[in-house]
């Protein structure tokens, strides 16, 4: 995404402790959401948090604010004047970046020939994305072709890593790097987390010297 303002909303706490945020990444990006750790990848990846403040300021929302409609009456509000030239300090105080709450993802772990990854979401298709970046295939040397062996649980199946799904034939087992630029892996035409059974959370190792 291009430097802007940025809001995301996905809440669970609306209405309990949970401060709302407004913070600014070291590129200028500003992001708007609540303090649950939803924020802090996206800021991350560009530098880390510059500033960050608390919400507090009633100027900048709607009249009447909800106790579980926060993204319409509250955060949509902040980040619509944010972008119309609102400085962070008018909605409210400042916070310290290390009080910030943060998501526990998971790293992985990296040998010399496999890495053990994370299953992170599998969507409608059953591609299943992991906490693999392509900087950690490169680590161990997988290439696009590069033929590899995956092993979720007692499955285990041969596997390619491919630039896109036109480099596999129909029903063939491969590894990319999707939308997020997170490794992902599916099957063309096919349902890989249905074929390994595996669901969010699990682990998941990548094998490379395969003959």
């Amino acid at each position: 995404m291009p430097p802007g303002v940025h809001l995301a909303v996905v809440d669970p706490g609306v209405g309990g402790a949970r401060r709302a945020l407004a913070l600014r990444d070291h590129e200028g990006r500003v992001h708007v959401g609540p303090d649950n750790g939803l924020l802090i990848p996206a800021a991350e990846t560009f530098g880390g948090v510059e500033a960050a403040h608390e919400l507090t300021n009633s100027e900048y929302a709607l009249e009447s604010v909800s106790r579980t409609f926060h993204g319409r009456d509250l955060f949509a509000p902040a980040a619509a004047h944010i972008a119309l030239g609102v400085p962070l300090a008018e909605l409210g105080p400042p916070i310290d970046p290390e009080a910030l709450a943060r998501l526990d993802l998971p790293k992985p772990e990296i040998g010399q020939t496999r890495i053990r990854g994370t299953v992170l979401s599998i969507d409608r298709f059953g591609n299943m994305q992991l906490n693999v970046e392509r900087s950690h295939l490169e680590q161990v040397g997988v290439i696009p072709g590069t033929r590899l062996e995956l092993e979720v649980g007692p499955e285990r199946y041969y596997a390619v890593a491919a630039r896109t799904f036109a480099d596999a034939r129909q029903g063939d087992l491969i590894l990319y790097e999707d939308s997020y630029r997170n490794i992902a892996v599916a099957i063309s035409g096919g349902n890989a987390a249905q074929m390994f059974g595996a669901r969010e959370g699990q682990d998941l190792r990548i094998h490379v010297n395969v003959p």
